[in-house]
């Protein structure tokens, strides 16, 4: 039996790929690890091959056509076999420590016949050129090494939000809500977590700091340059967010207010790129966007936009932008976020 399958997508990851698969090697016969080749024109194939041929019991490849992140996630969840679901980066890797411990947790809601939804962790910094790596961990916001649900959480600070590096799904759940990222897209990793969280009913989080989250390469898809030149496909997500829920229909308080949370920092995000790119049709969609959002959900644009975040990121005129884009400047230096 495979408790957790881990897929890689990778697209000529032929540089860093190996240390995300050997830190998840640690785990054994436990895990399964997906290798989804994205169309590679380097020798990401022919690594992913020999890996393997060298683990025939844990690695298997699936090779492609380029479809994206989006669409390598939905080929590695397609053929999932394990308990749980776990994508890892091929720029990053898992503490094998911590892999041992969530392995033994899996381990034993499987023995038991214990269904959780969703286990969460901690996720960590690896910037590029920083002493002093930075941990997210939600010790004040979930409780810890317990079965609990959305009415049991507290309140996430702004650099606290549950993402793909800290969360874990169980594969059943995934494919029984028919999660799929659009294809050719970047930053469907917010689809990817926001989604099913109304499909989750059980939760249990781990204060262990398992995945390793690199940043700093200049071609990242979080460097700010390029997220400015991938401005309509931040936006896309954004919309696709926007109208995937009524949020007023979601039964519980707390998941829809984490909900409408998650949807103010994409809003944010949306809005902070455009105003940076300094181009008057960026500030157009910008404009576009928060229409969007009043038509699809007016219940949640009435909060998002007279929000603390929806009220800084709107402040009027050339004046308005600069201190919008001053207060996006400080945060990132104090959050670290790309």
């Amino acid at each position: 039996m495979k408790y957790i399958s881990f897929a890689i997508p990778c697209y000529n990851s032929e540089a860093y790929m190996e240390k995300a698969i050997q830190s998840i090697l640690k785990g054994g016969e436990d895990v399964e690890i997906i290798v989804v080749n994205d169309g590679s024109t380097d020798k990401t194939k022919k690594i992913a091959k020999r890996y393997a041929e060298q683990y025939p019991t844990i690695v298997k490849v699936v090779n492609k056509e380029n479809g994206g992140h989006g669409d390598a996630v939905n080929s590695g969840l397609s053929h999932a076999t394990g308990k749980y679901f776990k994508v890892v980066d091929s720029d990053d890797w898992v503490d094998e420590e911590a892999l041992i411990k969530i392995l033994d947790a899996v381990k034993a809601f499987v023995q038991t016949d214990t269904m959780v939804d969703m286990i969460v962790s901690n996720y960590v910094y690896e910037k590029v050129g920083m002493e002093h790596k930075k941990v997210i961990h939600y010790r004040n916001v979930l409780p810890q090494n317990q079965i609990f649900h959305w009415d049991d959480i507290g309140h996430f600070r702004l650099d606290q939000y549950i993402l793909m590096h800290s969360v874990i799904y169980r594969t059943e759940m995934l494919k029984l809500c028919q999660l799929r990222l659009p294809k050719h897209t970047f930053y469907v990793d917010n689809i990817y977590v926001y989604y099913p969280l109304p499909h989750v009913r059980t939760m249990y989080y781990m204060d262990v700091d398992f995945y390793r989250y690199f940043i700093g390469r200049e071609d990242q898809s979080v460097n700010e340059k390029v997220m400015i030149s991938r401005i309509d496909q931040q936006i896309f997500v954004t919309k696709c967010m926007i109208g995937m829920y009524e949020l007023r229909m979601v039964s519980s308080k707390k998941l829809r207010k984490y909900m409408i949370n998650y949807l103010a920092i994409m809003m944010t995000v949306s809005s902070i790129l455009c105003i940076r790119s300094k181009k008057k049709e960026n500030l157009e969609k910008k404009a576009e966007l928060w229409q969007y959002l009043k038509k699809k959900d007016y219940g949640a644009y009435m909060k998002i936009r007279y929000g603390i975040l929806g009220q800084t990121i709107n402040l009027p005129g050339k004046t308005g932008r600069k201190v919008s884009s001053l207060a996006y400047s400080v945060a990132r230096r104090l959050i670290g976020f790309n």
